[in-house]
């Protein structure tokens, strides 16, 4: 009888504060597991970055991969973390020192073929020979990665095209699935052949996994909360007998020595990479949610602007502090972490006054957000270029809008995914920008200015 031990993180999000518990729980299971003679993996499910810390936003993540490479990570896949929130070469350049397989079978250059850093599947052999073929997908967000000149095909259908061979050359198959927990409950129960997948994206905690069928599905939440582990006992036909799965507390792991110095040290290293000034203020510009100020009028003109657009609007509550001084890129993270990017959306002049008397709900401005890349608290008031408001009218561009005609609307993209305005902007057209942040505009803006 073999046993063999996967250990599995995802949607860390560069949250480095719970990295020293997890370093020095992994690093010491690999070596109980070595002394024992027992089989060990460390899979990561990809968002292990985020460019919201300084750290990984002054290294473009290069950074959270030298921390991958110290626990012996066996393989990863990417999350759209890694895949759209990084300009293309940053990505491209990202796993150049990697000491583990990134693994994605629906992530292809533009000409069809994979990048260097790429592999759909790998197959690994333990000591006995048992051979583990292990396959990552990708969630499917084609149009953007399409803007970064990726090319990302439907994870499913990629799927199929290697299960079979994979399960052929392998005796047990394993997917790392950055595709959310519905499709990973869909691929389970169509795709028997999989052993085991680990997943990640929706941020689902499976204290124990889930069954779906003989498929054993395994994950680990958000944030390093919790580190996963799956034991296989495999027989001697080098088939699988039993299978389960646990998660590990981080708080319950024991603290490590100098802990938050060693978490401290990861921001002070970003904060000092991003020190340089990009122009001084001659009075400071002060940020409030509820208020519309100078700085939120600054970055609505910059998006604006930025887009060539006939009106803006962004929500205040994505300016988080003030500026005054000397101003560096690590205060422009600080104001503005959010991997949020302009777009533009193409709506009648009917559809954005609805749009806009959307934007005056005052139980809209106190939302409180979680995701969509907005890394704040509550949504704020809205603030617009282009658009005034006279004795009760709406206008744009000084004049009442024309019913039928085609207006561009500019705005952070967090409003275009389907939980706001669901009247009108989830069914248009949409042009994103890319792989300019907020937060790029407003430097763009200030730096113009200076």
């Amino acid at each position: 009888m073999e046993k063999i031990y996967l250990y599995h993180t995802n949607d860390l999000h560069s949250h480095l504060e719970n990295w020293p518990r997890i370093k020095q729980f992994l690093q010491k299971q690999q070596k109980l597991h070595q002394e024992s003679g027992e089989d060990s993996f460390l899979f990561d499910i990809g968002d292990f970055i985020d460019r919201w810390h300084p750290y990984t936003e002054a290294t473009m993540g290069k950074g959270n991969i030298a921390l991958l490479n110290e626990c012996c990570y066996t393989a990863a896949t990417i999350g759209n973390n890694e895949g759209v929130n990084l300009p293309h070469d940053d990505l491209d350049k990202l796993y150049k020192h990697a000491d583990f397989d990134v693994l994605v079978a629906n992530f292809f250059n533009k000409d069809g073929s994979y990048p260097d850093w790429v592999k759909p599947y790998k197959i690994y052999q333990t000591p006995t020979g048992t051979k583990v073929g292990v396959l990552g997908l990708t969630a499917m967000f084609a149009q953007l990665y399409d803007q970064l000149d990726w090319e990302l095909t439907e994870p499913i259908e990629e799927l199929k095209k290697w299960v079979k061979q994979l399960k052929q050359e392998s005796d047990l198959v394993i997917l790392l699935s950055h595709l959310g927990l519905r499709d990973d409950e869909r691929i389970a129960s169509e795709f028997p052949e999989i052993d085991v997948i680990l997943g990640a994206h929706t941020h689902h905690v499976l204290e124990t996994g889930e069954m779906v069928g003989d498929t054993l599905i395994g994950a680990a939440g958000k944030y390093g909360y919790y580190v996963g582990q799956v034991i296989l006992e495999i027989n001697d036909q080098r088939t699988i007998s039993s299978k389960s799965a646990l998660l590990f507390n981080v708080n319950d792991l024991p603290p490590v020595k100098n802990e938050e110095r060693e978490i401290q040290l990861f921001f002070d290293k970003g904060k000092d990479l991003l020190s340089q000034t990009i122009t001084t203020l001659q009075r400071p510009l002060a940020a409030e949610p509820f208020k519309k100020t100078d700085l939120g009028l600054l970055l609505c003109r910059a998006v604006k602007e930025w887009c060539q657009a006939d009106c803006a609007m962004i929500n205040a509550g994505l300016l988080l502090g003030p500026l005054a001084g000397d101003v560096t890129k690590y205060d422009l993270l600080t104001i503005c972490p959010h991997p949020i990017n302009p777009c533009v959306v193409e709506i009648t002049g009917e559809e954005l006054i609805a749009v806009i008397e959307e934007s005056l709900d005052e139980t809209l401005h106190h939302r409180h957000i979680k995701g969509l890349g907005f890394r704040g608290d509550k949504l704020g008031i809205f603030i617009y270029d282009g658009v005034e408001f006279v004795e009760g009218r709406v206008l744009i561009g000084g004049m009442e809008p024309a019913p039928e005609k085609t207006y561009t609307l500019a705005l952070p993209d967090m409003f275009t995914f389907g939980h706001f305005f669901k009247r009108v902007i989830p069914q248009k057209a949409k042009n994103y920008f890319l792989p300019e942040f907020m937060r790029d505009l407003l430097k763009w803006k200030l730096q113009s200015m200076s």
